[in-house]
Protein backbone atom coordinates (compact mmCIF):
# COMPACT_ATOMS: atom_id res chain seq x y z
CA UNK A 1 0.00 0.00 0.00
CA UNK A 2 1.21 2.84 -0.93
CA UNK A 3 0.62 7.37 -0.08
CA UNK A 4 1.87 10.30 -1.29
CA UNK A 5 3.75 12.37 0.85
CA UNK A 6 1.48 15.05 2.80
CA UNK A 7 3.03 18.48 4.61
CA UNK A 8 6.20 19.22 6.39
CA UNK A 9 7.79 17.87 9.48
CA UNK A 10 10.30 18.17 11.31
CA UNK A 11 13.52 15.38 11.29
CA UNK A 12 14.03 14.45 14.93
CA UNK A 13 17.86 12.88 14.05
CA UNK A 14 20.20 14.00 16.06
CA UNK A 15 23.17 14.56 14.89
CA UNK A 16 25.30 17.47 16.90
CA UNK A 17 28.48 17.48 14.38
CA UNK A 18 28.04 20.99 13.43
CA UNK A 19 28.53 21.99 16.97
CA UNK A 20 32.07 21.45 17.66
CA UNK A 21 34.08 23.27 19.28
CA UNK A 22 36.30 26.31 17.24
CA UNK A 23 39.46 26.07 16.45
CA UNK A 24 41.58 24.74 13.86
CA UNK A 25 41.06 21.03 14.35
CA UNK A 26 37.22 21.77 15.37
CA UNK A 27 37.09 23.17 11.23
CA UNK A 28 39.07 19.84 9.99
CA UNK A 29 36.87 17.81 12.01
CA UNK A 30 33.87 19.76 10.25
CA UNK A 31 35.03 19.62 7.26
CA UNK A 32 35.78 15.99 6.74
CA UNK A 33 32.64 14.61 8.51
CA UNK A 34 30.11 13.73 6.92
CA UNK A 35 26.80 15.18 8.14
CA UNK A 36 23.66 13.58 8.26
CA UNK A 37 20.20 15.69 7.81
CA UNK A 38 18.92 18.98 9.21
CA UNK A 39 16.47 18.34 11.46
CA UNK A 40 14.78 21.87 11.18
CA UNK A 41 14.91 21.56 7.22
CA UNK A 42 13.18 18.04 5.63
CA UNK A 43 10.99 18.60 3.44
CA UNK A 44 8.30 16.23 2.64
CA UNK A 45 7.57 16.48 -1.12
CA UNK A 46 9.39 14.30 -3.64
CA UNK A 47 8.94 16.79 -6.90
CA UNK A 48 10.30 19.40 -4.66
CA UNK A 49 12.88 17.87 -3.17
CA UNK A 50 14.22 16.77 -6.09
CA UNK A 51 13.76 20.02 -8.11
CA UNK A 52 15.89 21.60 -5.19
CA UNK A 53 18.84 19.13 -5.42
CA UNK A 54 19.06 20.26 -9.19
CA UNK A 55 19.09 24.01 -8.25
CA UNK A 56 21.76 23.78 -5.83
CA UNK A 57 23.66 21.07 -8.36
CA UNK A 58 23.57 23.92 -11.29
CA UNK A 59 24.57 26.57 -9.21
CA UNK A 60 27.09 25.10 -7.54
CA UNK A 61 28.86 23.48 -10.75
CA UNK A 62 28.87 27.75 -12.04
CA UNK A 63 30.75 28.32 -8.74
CA UNK A 64 33.15 25.68 -8.82
CA UNK A 65 33.22 26.31 -12.85
CA UNK A 66 34.41 30.00 -12.53
CA UNK A 67 36.73 29.27 -9.85
CA UNK A 68 38.11 26.49 -11.42
CA UNK A 69 38.99 29.00 -14.98
CA UNK A 70 40.64 31.61 -12.42
CA UNK A 71 42.93 28.92 -10.41
CA UNK A 72 44.24 27.71 -13.96
CA UNK A 73 45.11 30.82 -14.79
CA UNK A 74 46.98 31.37 -11.77
CA UNK A 75 48.75 27.98 -11.95
CA UNK A 76 49.94 28.64 -15.73
CA UNK A 77 51.56 31.88 -14.48
CA UNK A 78 53.10 30.67 -11.04
CA UNK A 79 53.55 27.32 -11.48
CA UNK A 80 52.68 26.59 -7.82
CA UNK A 81 52.05 23.15 -7.17
CA UNK A 82 49.97 23.57 -4.25
CA UNK A 83 47.43 25.76 -6.56
CA UNK A 84 47.66 23.00 -8.93
CA UNK A 85 46.45 20.54 -6.32
CA UNK A 86 43.55 22.77 -5.11
CA UNK A 87 42.82 23.10 -9.22
CA UNK A 88 42.74 19.50 -9.66
CA UNK A 89 40.22 19.17 -6.74
CA UNK A 90 37.97 22.03 -8.15
CA UNK A 91 37.86 20.31 -11.69
CA UNK A 92 36.88 17.03 -9.96
CA UNK A 93 34.00 18.80 -8.64
CA UNK A 94 32.86 19.67 -12.19
CA UNK A 95 33.00 16.16 -13.30
CA UNK A 96 31.08 14.69 -10.34
CA UNK A 97 28.46 17.36 -10.44
CA UNK A 98 27.02 16.86 -13.90
CA UNK A 99 26.34 12.66 -13.41
CA UNK A 100 24.48 14.14 -10.27
CA UNK A 101 22.52 16.16 -12.17
CA UNK A 102 22.15 13.58 -14.64
CA UNK A 103 21.10 11.12 -11.58
CA UNK A 104 18.56 13.36 -10.28
CA UNK A 105 16.62 13.58 -13.39
CA UNK A 106 16.64 9.96 -13.76
CA UNK A 107 15.37 9.69 -10.15
CA UNK A 108 12.32 11.75 -11.53
CA UNK A 109 11.56 8.78 -14.03
CA UNK A 110 8.44 6.80 -13.36
CA UNK A 111 8.70 3.40 -12.35
CA UNK A 112 8.49 0.30 -15.31
CA UNK A 113 7.73 -2.90 -15.38
CA UNK A 114 11.29 -3.19 -15.06
CA UNK A 115 12.17 -0.89 -12.63
CA UNK A 116 9.38 -1.45 -10.35
CA UNK A 117 10.70 0.96 -7.63
CA UNK A 118 11.91 3.58 -10.10
CA UNK A 119 15.05 4.94 -10.69
CA UNK A 120 16.57 6.72 -7.16
CA UNK A 121 19.26 4.19 -7.41
CA UNK A 122 21.07 6.34 -9.54
CA UNK A 123 21.85 9.02 -7.13
CA UNK A 124 23.16 6.55 -4.70
CA UNK A 125 25.16 5.17 -7.56
CA UNK A 126 26.70 8.70 -8.74
CA UNK A 127 28.14 8.49 -5.06
CA UNK A 128 30.38 5.77 -6.07
CA UNK A 129 31.57 7.88 -8.95
CA UNK A 130 32.14 10.62 -6.65
CA UNK A 131 34.66 8.60 -4.21
CA UNK A 132 36.74 7.79 -7.72
CA UNK A 133 37.20 10.77 -8.79
CA UNK A 134 38.02 11.65 -5.09
CA UNK A 135 40.76 8.85 -4.93
CA UNK A 136 41.99 10.01 -8.49
CA UNK A 137 42.52 13.86 -7.35
CA UNK A 138 44.28 12.11 -4.64
CA UNK A 139 47.01 10.32 -6.46
CA UNK A 140 47.04 13.23 -9.06
CA UNK A 141 48.09 15.73 -5.97
CA UNK A 142 50.51 13.12 -4.20
CA UNK A 143 52.07 12.56 -7.77
CA UNK A 144 52.65 16.50 -8.46
CA UNK A 145 53.83 17.64 -4.88
CA UNK A 146 56.34 14.54 -4.81
CA UNK A 147 57.90 15.50 -7.96
CA UNK A 148 58.18 19.54 -6.35
CA UNK A 149 59.90 18.19 -4.01
CA UNK A 150 62.05 16.53 -5.47
CA UNK A 151 62.71 19.19 -8.11
CA UNK A 152 61.50 22.62 -6.96
CA UNK A 153 60.17 25.05 -8.84
CA UNK A 154 60.62 28.74 -8.83
CA UNK A 155 57.01 30.38 -8.00
CA UNK A 156 56.25 33.58 -9.51
CA UNK A 157 53.10 35.96 -9.37
CA UNK A 158 53.12 34.84 -5.77
CA UNK A 159 50.83 38.34 -5.03
CA UNK A 160 48.16 36.47 -7.93
CA UNK A 161 48.51 32.96 -6.44
CA UNK A 162 47.82 34.17 -2.81
CA UNK A 163 44.78 36.07 -3.75
CA UNK A 164 43.71 33.21 -5.93
CA UNK A 165 43.59 31.23 -2.65
CA UNK A 166 41.84 33.54 -0.67
CA UNK A 167 39.05 34.34 -3.14
CA UNK A 168 39.21 30.05 -3.63
CA UNK A 169 38.65 29.57 -0.22
CA UNK A 170 35.60 31.84 0.41
CA UNK A 171 33.97 30.48 -3.15
CA UNK A 172 34.28 27.03 -1.85
CA UNK A 173 32.76 27.36 1.38
CA UNK A 174 30.13 29.56 0.11
CA UNK A 175 29.70 26.73 -2.22
CA UNK A 176 29.43 23.70 0.61
CA UNK A 177 27.40 25.78 2.62
CA UNK A 178 24.46 25.92 0.23
CA UNK A 179 25.46 22.13 -0.99
CA UNK A 180 24.84 20.73 2.70
CA UNK A 181 22.05 23.13 3.53
CA UNK A 182 20.20 21.89 0.74
CA UNK A 183 21.85 17.99 0.78
CA UNK A 184 20.57 17.69 3.99
CA UNK A 185 17.05 19.20 3.51
CA UNK A 186 16.26 16.80 0.87
CA UNK A 187 18.23 13.78 2.37
CA UNK A 188 20.69 13.73 -0.40
CA UNK A 189 24.21 11.63 0.79
CA UNK A 190 25.58 12.51 -2.72
CA UNK A 191 24.71 16.07 -2.44
CA UNK A 192 26.12 16.42 0.90
CA UNK A 193 29.21 14.22 -0.11
CA UNK A 194 29.53 17.18 -2.69
CA UNK A 195 29.40 19.94 -0.17
CA UNK A 196 32.14 18.14 2.17
CA UNK A 197 34.22 18.33 -0.78
CA UNK A 198 33.96 21.55 -1.50
CA UNK A 199 34.56 22.60 2.22
CA UNK A 200 37.92 20.44 2.25
CA UNK A 201 39.00 22.94 -1.44
CA UNK A 202 38.36 25.96 1.07
CA UNK A 203 40.57 24.20 3.62
CA UNK A 204 43.01 23.29 0.68
CA UNK A 205 42.75 26.92 -0.41
CA UNK A 206 44.19 28.18 2.76
CA UNK A 207 47.10 25.66 2.24
CA UNK A 208 47.98 27.24 -0.49
CA UNK A 209 48.63 30.47 1.60
CA UNK A 210 51.37 28.88 3.61
CA UNK A 211 53.52 27.46 -0.05
CA UNK A 212 53.21 31.57 -0.75
CA UNK A 213 55.04 32.13 2.88
CA UNK A 214 57.19 30.12 2.22
CA UNK A 215 58.29 30.99 -1.02
CA UNK A 216 58.34 34.37 0.14
CA UNK A 217 60.53 32.59 3.40
CA UNK A 218 62.99 31.31 0.79
CA UNK A 219 61.76 27.90 1.62
CA UNK A 220 60.29 26.60 -1.98
CA UNK A 221 59.61 22.88 -0.73
CA UNK A 222 56.72 24.21 1.56
CA UNK A 223 54.33 24.91 -1.27
CA UNK A 224 55.35 21.10 -1.77
CA UNK A 225 54.22 20.09 1.58
CA UNK A 226 50.87 21.73 1.40
CA UNK A 227 50.06 19.78 -1.59
CA UNK A 228 50.33 16.45 0.20
CA UNK A 229 48.71 17.84 3.42
CA UNK A 230 45.85 18.59 1.03
CA UNK A 231 46.27 15.28 -0.33
CA UNK A 232 45.32 13.67 3.17
CA UNK A 233 42.63 15.79 3.97
CA UNK A 234 41.49 14.56 0.56
CA UNK A 235 41.75 10.68 1.38
CA UNK A 236 40.26 11.38 4.85
CA UNK A 237 36.83 12.89 3.18
CA UNK A 238 37.18 9.54 0.51
CA UNK A 239 37.41 7.34 3.51
CA UNK A 240 34.38 9.49 5.60
CA UNK A 241 32.10 10.00 2.42
CA UNK A 242 32.26 6.33 0.66
CA UNK A 243 31.01 5.49 4.49
CA UNK A 244 27.90 6.82 3.80
CA UNK A 245 27.16 6.26 0.26
CA UNK A 246 28.63 2.62 1.13
CA UNK A 247 25.75 1.99 4.10
CA UNK A 248 23.04 3.72 1.83
CA UNK A 249 23.74 1.23 -0.99
CA UNK A 250 23.79 -1.86 1.30
CA UNK A 251 20.04 -0.66 2.77
CA UNK A 252 21.92 1.00 6.01
CA UNK A 253 19.53 3.37 8.04
CA UNK A 254 19.91 4.99 10.93
CA UNK A 255 18.26 3.25 13.84
CA UNK A 256 16.39 6.24 14.94
CA UNK A 257 14.37 6.04 11.75
CA UNK A 258 13.22 2.67 12.55
CA UNK A 259 12.52 3.67 16.04
CA UNK A 260 10.55 6.38 15.24
CA UNK A 261 8.73 4.84 13.10
CA UNK A 262 7.43 2.38 15.92
CA UNK A 263 7.07 5.06 18.11
CA UNK A 264 4.71 6.63 15.36
CA UNK A 265 2.61 2.93 14.78
CA UNK A 266 2.41 2.12 18.08
CA UNK A 267 0.10 5.34 18.88
CA UNK A 268 -2.15 4.69 15.99
CA UNK A 269 -5.87 4.05 17.07
CA UNK A 270 -6.63 -0.25 16.38
CA UNK A 271 -2.62 -0.63 16.51
CA UNK A 272 -2.60 -3.66 18.96
CA UNK A 273 1.22 -4.14 17.97
CA UNK A 274 3.79 -3.55 15.94
CA UNK A 275 6.63 -6.22 14.00
CA UNK A 276 9.09 -5.98 11.66
CA UNK A 277 9.68 -2.73 10.96
CA UNK A 278 12.04 -1.78 8.45
CA UNK A 279 12.89 1.16 5.88
CA UNK A 280 15.73 1.97 3.48
CA UNK A 281 17.08 4.81 1.52
CA UNK A 282 16.83 5.05 -2.38
CA UNK A 283 18.23 7.86 -3.38
CA UNK A 284 17.38 10.81 -1.36
CA UNK A 285 14.02 9.37 -0.25
CA UNK A 286 12.95 6.67 2.10
CA UNK A 287 10.93 3.86 2.31
CA UNK A 288 9.33 1.57 4.70
CA UNK A 289 7.54 -1.55 5.66
CA UNK A 290 5.96 -2.60 8.57
CA UNK A 291 3.31 -5.26 10.20
CA UNK A 292 0.58 -4.17 12.55
CA UNK A 293 -1.65 -6.66 14.54
CA UNK A 294 -5.22 -5.80 14.63
CA UNK A 295 -8.45 -7.15 16.29
CA UNK A 296 -9.24 -10.19 13.54
CA UNK A 297 -12.98 -10.02 14.15
CA UNK A 298 -13.65 -6.53 12.50
CA UNK A 299 -13.87 -6.14 8.70
CA UNK A 300 -11.38 -5.63 6.12
CA UNK A 301 -12.78 -2.29 5.23
CA UNK A 302 -12.43 -1.20 9.16
CA UNK A 303 -8.59 -2.74 8.75
CA UNK A 304 -7.66 -1.13 5.58
CA UNK A 305 -9.10 2.16 7.37
CA UNK A 306 -6.62 1.52 10.00
CA UNK A 307 -4.02 0.88 7.79
CA UNK A 308 -4.31 4.07 5.78
CA UNK A 309 -4.33 6.03 8.79
CA UNK A 310 -1.37 4.75 10.20
CA UNK A 311 0.29 5.92 5.97
CA UNK A 312 -0.95 9.30 6.56
CA UNK A 313 0.55 9.39 10.08
CA UNK A 314 4.23 8.04 9.10
CA UNK A 315 4.43 10.01 5.64
CA UNK A 316 3.49 13.30 8.26
CA UNK A 317 5.45 12.64 10.70
CA UNK A 318 8.80 10.85 9.37
CA UNK A 319 10.67 13.45 7.20
CA UNK A 320 11.91 12.00 4.14
CA UNK A 321 9.31 9.09 3.82
CA UNK A 322 7.93 8.77 0.21
CA UNK A 323 6.32 4.88 0.35
CA UNK A 324 4.99 3.00 3.59
CA UNK A 325 4.05 -0.75 2.77
CA UNK A 326 1.66 -2.11 5.85
CA UNK A 327 0.74 -5.73 6.52
CA UNK A 328 -1.68 -6.42 8.82
CA UNK A 329 -2.03 -8.89 10.73
CA UNK A 330 -5.30 -10.53 12.48
CA UNK A 331 -5.28 -11.55 16.15
CA UNK A 332 -8.35 -12.81 18.47
CA UNK A 333 -10.39 -10.18 19.45
CA UNK A 334 -10.04 -9.34 22.72
CA UNK A 335 -6.67 -11.15 22.92
CA UNK A 336 -4.13 -7.94 22.23
CA UNK A 337 -3.42 -4.97 24.41
CA UNK A 338 -3.59 -1.75 22.68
Amino acid sequence: MMQQPVGPSHDHHHHNNHEHGRGLWAAIRHAVTPHSHDHSEAIQSAEESSEQGLRAAWFSLGGMGATAVLQIVIVTLSGSMALLADTVHNIGHLATTIPLIIAFRIGQRAPTRRYTYGFRRAEDLVGLLIGLVIALSAAVIIWESVRALAQPRELTNLGWVLAAALVGAAGNEAVAQYRIRVGRRIGSAALIAEGQHARTDALTSLAVVSGVVGAWLGAPQVDAVAGLAIAAVVVLVLIRSMKTVLNRLMDGVDESVTARIGSVAERVAGVHAVEGVRARWSGHRLEAELGITIDGGQTVTAGHLVAETLQRELLGSVPHLDRVAVRLLPVAEGTGGA
